[in-house]
């Protein structure tokens, strides 16, 4: 299913009951802006709608930054007044809003239903609570459970953001993070790296050499292991890495962690890699040359960024070249290498 058209509107901090030790929000969402009018929004939404290739099935209104929720009653209804009235005109199908798990009660929820707003994003970040008081986040795992289990009680769609590399995170952290979220069964996930802003608490620990963030290698490999798990239960990953800003790339504001701008395609690389080596594994390949069929998006996967991928896996197996055929009626998780005359195929987390 395609993806919804979102017109974003960022409200950095406000809302927030405390600071998190990685939150820089006027880095990660840009320089704040005042909410916008209705008649300013709709403009928003016809400018988003004709700068699109696609055609998206449904265009929302989204909130992020900040705890939407943590303010008080009526600034929420200031902010969502021109949302809902685009709501009521057609020019959007649906509000979204993302906010704390320890934020939202039953009254809260109520509100944001007459307003219009059917789906909320909870900004998790792990649910394990020896990270979450690591990340000075003020709530438990359960707290997220509780949460999310009462949204889908009262019909919301529902999504999770988590991340990747927290202090006292280590791998065996992340993947009870990962178990618990799909037993959760939210509607999206958005999965973020840690990155080390400059001006926040884990910059300080940083330099005190008491925080040392994941490598960009382990970050993949952590990606590829909550892809297989949502991805198996039927969750989408609508976000994988962080939305770059300007203020982003500034000198000096991102001090360390594994920032990258295509973090999603480094990702959807090394899967594809993965997936070239398990076949060259199953067949007499050295000093020959081999061919991979797959779907456009898939080749380009595994041809990685200037061919270097390929160039890996000839050096690594003994090829004496490597070619890649496109085939746009080839399913899209699926590669398939030749060798002679033979032939084996292999899906996008094991063999068919």
């Amino acid at each position: 299913m395609d993806s919804p058209l979102i017109i974003p509107i960022f409200i950095p901090y406000q809302g927030c009951p405390r600071r998190c030790i990685y939150c820089n929000e006027h880095i990660t969402a840009g320089s704040p802006q005042p909410p916008p009018t209705a008649a300013a929004l709709k403009r928003q939404i016809l400018a988003s709608r004709h700068r699109t290739r696609r055609h998206p099935p449904r265009v929302e209104i989204a909130f992020y930054g900040g705890t939407f929720t943590g303010l008080d009653r009526e600034a929420q209804a200031a902010l969502l007044a021109p949302a809902t009235a685009c709501l009521r005109e057609g020019l959007v199908q649906g509000i979204r809003i993302s906010t704390r798990p320890d934020e939202i009660d039953d009254a809260a929820a109520q509100f944001l239903r007459t307003a219009g707003v059917w789906t909320v994003e909870i900004g998790a970040q792990s649910l394990v609570d020896a990270v979450l008081e690591k990340s000075r986040r003020g709530y438990t795992a359960e707290d997220v459970v509780r949460t999310v289990t009462r949204l889908k009680t009262k019909g919301f769609a529902t999504g999770l953001h988590l991340m990747i590399g927290l202090p006292g995170e280590d791998g065996a952290a992340f993947a009870e993070t990962v178990r618990r979220a799909v037993a959760l069964q939210p509607d999206m996930v958005r999965l973020h790296p840690t990155l080390v802003f400059r001006g926040t608490e884990l910059a300080d620990l940083y330099r005190a050499g008491a925080y040392a963030p994941l490598s960009l290698e382990d970050t993949l490999a952590a990606c590829r292991h909550a892809l297989r798990a949502f991805e198996s239960a039927g969750i989408p990953v609508i976000r994988l890495g962080v939305q770059t800003t300007p203020e982003m790339e500034a000198p000096g504001v991102v001090l360390a962690g594994p920032y990258h701008p295509a973090l999603r395609s480094r990702v959807e690389e090394s899967i594809a890699g993965e997936m070239a080596a398990r076949l060259l594994a199953a067949l007499p390949v050295c000093r020959r040359t081999v061919l991979f069929t797959a779907a456009p998006t898939l080749a380009a996967h595994l041809k990685g960024r200037k061919k270097a991928q390929l160039e890996t896996l000839q050096k690594d197996f003994d090829l004496a070249g490597v070619e890649v055929a496109v085939d746009p009626s080839s399913p899209g998780d699926v590669l398939t290498l030749t060798v002679g005359d033979r032939t084996e195929r292999t899906g996008r987390w094991g063999p068919l």
